[in-house]
């Protein structure tokens, strides 16, 4: 069974006797910053981070941009450069082992499959998606607000298509209602849909749907899953990434209830390659990451940034991240210069170091940290050796991840897709009936008449093929209206970010 001992950092080396720099588990809810340039160890604290919160009971969810975070799920090998730094910091109780993990992956090819459906991931994030400008974007939220008031799912991109399909069959009469809808944005839209479609991003979008509760699970002995995004090939569409992300931390806050002040926290997210989240990003959206990142302290989620640079994270965010690990920055440049001053004003000073100076002077392995301690106050800077994970720091074999999702407790829920009735079925319906011929029937006249034969019999049975289809026509619209009537305050559920930018639609 787990204890609630301190996550180890590493051991610091400013003061004299060197003392363990530790995380208190009660103030793993108050953020963090892991930032250093490439190469320096992010990734391997990152891995000793993960496999501390998990040893306390505290599920975790990272990406893996590189591939090598999945050596989490294998122990490591000894090795004396290992026994080594383990001896250096006096690590008695060290031993190598896995840690439980459970592989993520949008394409549903390194893990289990990720999805949400188009409804819950909003228009604020899908137009950020798929990069539409103002006025294409304004068409997309007309496009959400037209399938809540007409009751339609939409689930995935072939729901969404059906319903640009409908947009423009009805531009004119839409536009009055909701807004000038013009035919050149509806096209834009089509062809960022098949743009992508073509990346594959199609996957992600459909049921069954991501649940939050899957991220929080711990193993009977009480250790907390590792659930690991692959994201090597992800990080190549960063817009999908970032918003993927920034979906799945908004759907946590507005998911979770509020828990106010823990011994431990209830989840950590670490969001890597945190620049991402915020190139190019609106004013408003960068205001509401900034609350969220605030106000989810309280339901127990802890968010661990990873970039390289501190100033890559806004000043209105990165004042409220309280537990810091700065590795090298080598100021080569001005670009450089001005990260190392940014990550020398953040620490709480230490009289016994030059932060300036140091950061240029770390090793692999080597950082400045600052974490907070008892009554929340941060300590001092120090200089730090980080602790090696004890899983393998490396990336592992493809059978290797076979069989941990083979033996992973959700593959069954999410390795199947199902593709129940929504907006592209429903429309479809609705077109064949249209295109259906109607068939008139015969009716009998009186014989004798002159309606028997010739023009007279001509014009009767086309108006009563008239009237017929008219009869058929008015009964659809009677039985459309009821079904839009009786689903009248009937909202498709989606994400906070589409609801925290715009009220839920």
């Amino acid at each position: 069974m787990t204890h609630m001992n301190p996550i180890l950092i590493g051991k610091g080396v400013t003061s004299q006797p060197p003392r363990d720099v530790v995380l208190l588990p009660k103030y793993g809810n108050r953020h963090g910053l892991v930032a250093g340039a490439t190469g320096t160890g992010k990734t391997v604290t990152l891995m000793t981070l993960a496999e501390g919160f998990s040893r306390i009971g505290v599920p975790v969810f990272l990406a893996d941009v590189k591939g090598d975070v999945a050596g989490l799920a294998m122990a490591g090998t000894p090795s004396e450069k290992l026994q080594a730094r383990i001896a250096q910091l006096g690590m008695t109780d060290y031993r190598n082992e896995a840690s439980p993990v459970v592989f993520w992956d949008l394409w549903g090819k390194a893990g289990h499959p990720v999805r949400t459906t188009i409804s819950e991931l909003g228009p604020t994030l899908l137009g950020r998606i798929l990069e539409l400008n103002d006025t294409q974007a304004g068409v997309l939220d007309i496009l959400f607000k037209l399938a809540d008031d007409r009751g339609l799912l939409l689930l995935d991109l072939a729901d969404l298509r059906a319903l640009l399909g409908l947009l423009t069959e009805e531009r004119q009469a839409i536009s009055t209602t909701y807004g000038l809808v013009s035919a050149p944005s509806i096209a834009a839209i089509q062809r960022a849909l098949l743009r992508l479609e073509q990346d594959g991003a199609d996957q992600f979008f459909g049921e069954p749907a991501l649940e939050l509760a899957d991220l929080m699970r711990t193993t009977p002995d009480g250790r907390g899953v590792i659930n690991i995004l692959a994201a090597d090939q992800l990080i190549l569409k960063p817009r999908l990434y970032s918003s993927f992300l920034l979906w799945l931390l908004s759907e946590l806050f507005e998911t979770l209830p509020e828990m106010g002040d823990l011994d431990k926290p209830k989840l950590v997210f670490v969001f890597d390659e945190a620049h991402l989240l915020f190139d190019d990003i609106p004013p408003a959206l960068r205001q509401r990451i900034e609350q969220v990142v605030r106000l989810i302290r309280s339901k127990g989620v802890g968010v661990y940034f990873c970039s390289q640079f501190p100033d890559d994270v806004p000043t209105e965010i990165l004042g409220q991240l309280g537990n810091r690990i700065q590795h090298a920055l080598r100021a080569y440049t001005p670009r450089d210069q001005k990260a190392v001053k940014t990550a020398a004003e953040t620490f709480v000073s230490n009289p016994n170091l030059d932060v300036a100076q140091t950061i240029g002077q770390l090793g692999v392995g080597e950082a400045l940290v600052s974490t907070l301690q008892d009554n929340g106050v941060p300590m001092p800077v120090e200089k730090t050796l980080i602790a090696p994970p004890r899983c393998r720091m490396g990336a592992i074999s493809d059978a290797e991840r076979a069989q941990v999702r083979a033996n992973s407790p959700v593959g069954m829920k999410y390795d199947t897709r199902i593709d129940r009735e929504s907006a592209a079925e429903r429309l479809a319906r609705k077109t064949e009936a249209r295109a259906a011929p109607t068939t008139p029937t015969a009716t009998p006249t009186p014989s004798g008449t002159a309606s028997d034969t010739g023009f007279g019999q001509v014009v009767k049975d086309a108006l009563l093929g008239t009237g017929r289809r008219q009869g058929v026509l008015e009964a659809m619209a009677k039985q459309t209206a009821r079904t839009i009537g009786s689903q009248v305050g009937r909202q498709i559920l989606r994400g906070l970010l589409g609801g925290i930018l715009g009220g839920k639609r």
